[in-house]
């Protein structure tokens, strides 16, 4: 994490000018000549501060060639939102709406002005002030997985921005309206809980990042107040982050958690694996994990295949705290956030002078991993050229700096991992098949996390447990939250397109939501939520051979069982979501056998 300095501009690129909030009124003169039997009209804008002239001089903005009309007989002024108009002592007057003036006189929208054969009619138009509506957490995946695309199809750059407000609902909302006034239009805005918004700003750089977050501070503490608490800025950046919806969603609230003392933080890329707590609860996964603790003790160069976010760094970090290299550096390095031109140095390391901006010699990823691993996250995206050179390492275990001429022996371990087909990639001529061969002589797949249903609601209690830990300010950590019957539901049936990152960045929100240390279906995400409907309860079919008490009763019996399988039993809660009594709840439970025996009867 890095703490960001006071910033002494802005990139005026990034926020909209201070000057467009004059623009929202707009007005405009609509000229009529009458010309003998001919006459033609035009347009005329009058922007704020404008001098619009009438007369017979040839200077005027409207000039009149007629002898009623003097050389300067009378001009309107504008002034942000005020129109007026000044006779300048003409011979026959001016007529506005048919009557002549003779001193400054206020203007509004549709008034006419008559100065001999012309008609001039005011227009003025206001736009309509109105909140900027905000996304859903559906709506922020979905253009962060747009804008995703983007960056790495043209190479563009992209920033994610979680923002934490403190204070009373109308400040949070007041500021939030002075933000969305602040942001460009191809800027997206979205609430991802009651007090934090996400803010997806695209084709911004790090340091145009930081600036406008400092800006978005100053806004927001002006509505908020100016206390250290009030506003909290967690940045992440595409592709140095990550390149899908929830790497950055993660990262920039990882980042956010740091900026509870510094206020706002930058995400950067882990260097060393940090000791995750594996959870591995589904058979596929056991097994998975038994067969890495058996690969680890020995030197040879692993593979981990599987989709995005389903945890391949996390088998990674394991293979190495299972090896003998376990007290050494663990380093990772994402091929996929690092320019080609950039990669080679990363990897090896420069000598001073060697390009441009090298001012001094730099020590590659491969030897600060010293008789430890290195992990090559998204290997499939190295170029070929790099993949040459990787291959000389691992062929000689020896690598030469950008611009060096000596050989620097080096003792590693290497793990590789990839979301792509690596031999699709061979055929198509995009990997080097030499390479292939060298990287895959162990392979590791890990399923997908909607293919390992046994995992869910594990790594779910998981990361609440986590995350609710982690919360600022939170009096009472003992009470962690629950998830009700609904929710766990919603989280199984879920197919959980970007794995177990997704997972985590849902809980964490969830946590924010809870209320009385329950996680309700609500407080899950729109796309999770979605997964209740048609699920579940089965709809109830009606006979028409039955009776039709009996089949009220089946609708309230059914209804009695879904009320409870939602609070998990709690009767209190059941009674309030139907609209009856506890008592009254009690007795029909009795009435169609729900309500479970006293323990001595069952016992008995």
């Amino acid at each position: 994490m890095v703490s960001v300095v006071n910033a002494t501009s802005v990139d005026p690129t990034l926020l909209v000018r201070e000057r467009d909030a004059d623009k929202a009124t707009r007005a405009v003169l609509l000229v009529y000549h009458d010309v003998g039997e001919a006459e033609h009209s035009r347009l005329i804008e009058v922007p704020d501060g404008a001098e619009i002239r009438f007369g017979r001089s040839r200077r005027s903005t409207i000039h009149v060639d007629a002898d009623p009309v003097s050389r300067h007989h009378c001009v309107l002024r504008r002034s942000g939102r005020s129109f007026q108009i000044e006779d300048l002592g003409s011979r026959n007057g001016t007529l506005v709406n048919g009557e002549k003036v003779s001193q400054v006189t206020v203007l509004r929208s549709g008034d006419e002005i008559q100065v001999g054969s012309v008609t001039a009619v005011l227009s003025i138009t206001s736009q309509m002030s109105s909140r900027r509506r905000l996304g859903t957490t559906a709506y922020l995946d979905e253009r962060l997985r747009a804008e995703c695309d983007r960056c790495q199809r043209y190479q563009r750059s992209l920033a994610l921005m979680m923002i934490r407000f403190e204070g009373e609902v109308a400040q949070i909302d007041a500021a939030i309206e002075r933000l969305a006034g602040r942001m460009r239009p191809m800027d997206t805005l979205c609430e991802y809980s009651p007090n934090e918004l996400a803010v997806v700003v695209p084709e911004v750089d790090e340091a145009g990042a930081r600036m406008l977050a400092e800006r978005l501070t100053r806004e927001a503490r002006g509505v908020l107040g100016d206390r250290p608490d009030a506003v909290r800025i967690g940045i992440s950046l595409a592709p140095s982050n990550g390149t899908s919806p929830d790497e950055l969603i993660g990262e920039a609230r990882a980042a956010l958690r740091t900026a509870n003392v510094q206020q706002l933080a930058v995400s950067t890329p882990p260097i060393e694996s940090a000791n995750a707590q594996v959870i591995a609860c589904d058979p596929q996964m056991k097994r998975l994990f038994a067969l890495a603790k058996k690969v680890a003790t020995s030197n040879i160069t692993v593979l981990v295949l599987g989709e995005t976010g389903a945890g391949k760094e996390i088998v990674a970090g394991f293979i190495h705290e299972q090896s003998v290299r376990a007290s050494k550096p663990c380093v990772r390095l994402n091929c996929a956030s690092i320019p080609e031109s950039l990669l080679e140095s990363e990897l090896f390391g420069h000598e001073k002078g060697s390009f441009t901006g090298a001012e001094k010699q730099k020590i590659g990823f491969f030897e600060a991993a010293k008789e430890g691993t290195v992990f090559l996250d998204e290997i499939g995206e190295m170029s070929l050229n790099v993949q040459a050179k990787l291959l000389r390492v691992l062929e000689n275990r020896t690598i030469t700096r950008v611009g060096g001429t000596s050989e620097i022996d080096v003792d590693v371990r290497i793990v590789c991992a990839t979301n792509r087909d690596l031999e699709l990639e061979v055929r198509e001529g995009r990997f080097r098949e030499d390479l292939y061969y060298r990287i895959s002589a162990f392979s590791l797949v890990v399923p997908a996390l909607r293919d390992r249903p046994g995992d869910i609601l594990p790594l779910c209690e998981h990361f609440v447990r986590i995350n609710h830990a982690a919360l600022p300010g939170r009096v009472d950590r003992t009470a962690t939250p629950v998830l009700t019957a609904e929710a766990k539901h919603c989280l199984q049936h879920y197919e959980w397109p970007g794995n177990v990152r997704q997972l985590r960045n849902a809980m964490e929100r969830a946590v924010v939501l809870a209320s009385h240390g329950v996680i309700e279906v609500n407080d899950l995400p729109d796309r999770v939520r979605e997964t209740k409907v048609g699920q579940g309860q089965s709809p109830i079919t009606v006979d028409s051979s039955l009776d039709v008490r009996d089949q009220l009763a089946d609708v309230e019996k059914a209804t009695i069982q879904a009320a409870l399988a939602a609070v998990d039993g709690n009767q209190t809660k059941a009674a309030k979501r139907i609209g009856i009594s506890r008592r009254a709840l009690i007795y029909k439970m009795e009435k169609y056998g729900l309500k479970e025996p006293p323990a001595s009867r069952r016992n008995g």
